[in-house]
């Protein structure tokens, strides 16, 4: 044993308190130094992460926006040559029907392949039931067979993409009395 009196007791004490301290700051320091490497590399990447979601979005966004601006593009490129042929054919002097005729036929086969590569799609509901959805009833007049059919057809109806962009202008069928 060594020669320490009762009071010098407490002074070796916070001696080997503080040679305990520092092996077990020196052990976990190293730990301590990873945690918080850990900790940096988690903040980087979690800054990352947040740069790179806000970025999708505003992308996101403009791609909407330049949707609706430009989305009616392919048609009216569809569309250009078809004007090209009216202000062909009304430019045309001569007097002969048959070419003016011809001309126009042309053009009609033009804006329907338009309306085709848009998605546009013409309906005639001759002698179909009336559907409320896609006809727009004008009147009712007595005719034989059954009730509620169309009739007659005024105005063409026409569908984009099978959601109705005009409904047919139709005279539907009563039942007789």
């Amino acid at each position: 044993m060594t020669d320490q009196t009762p009071q010098d007791l407490p002074n070796a004490l916070p001696a080997d308190a503080a040679a305990t301290d520092d092996t077990q700051a020196a052990t976990a320091d190293p730990a301590l130094a990873a945690a918080e490497l850990k900790v940096a590399e988690l903040q980087d990447a979690l800054l990352r992460a947040k740069a790179e979601t806000e970025n999708m979005r505003r992308r996101a966004a403009e791609d909407v926006l330049k949707a609706g601006k430009f989305g009616a593009e392919k048609f009216a490129n569809a569309m250009v040559p078809v004007k090209d042929s009216l202000e062909a054919a009304l430019a045309d002097q001569s007097s002969d029907v048959a070419t003016l005729r011809s001309g126009v036929e042309l053009t009609l086969k033009q804006l329907q392949q338009a309306f085709s590569g848009a998605g546009i799609e013409e309906t005639d509901p001759l002698g179909e039931k009336f559907d409320p959805h896609r006809h727009q009833a004008i009147s009712q007049i007595e005719a034989p067979g059954e009730p509620n059919h169309v009739v007659q057809v005024l105005q063409k109806g026409y569908l984009l993409h099978e959601r109705v962009l005009r409904p047919a202008l139709v005279i539907v069928s009563r039942a007789t009395s």
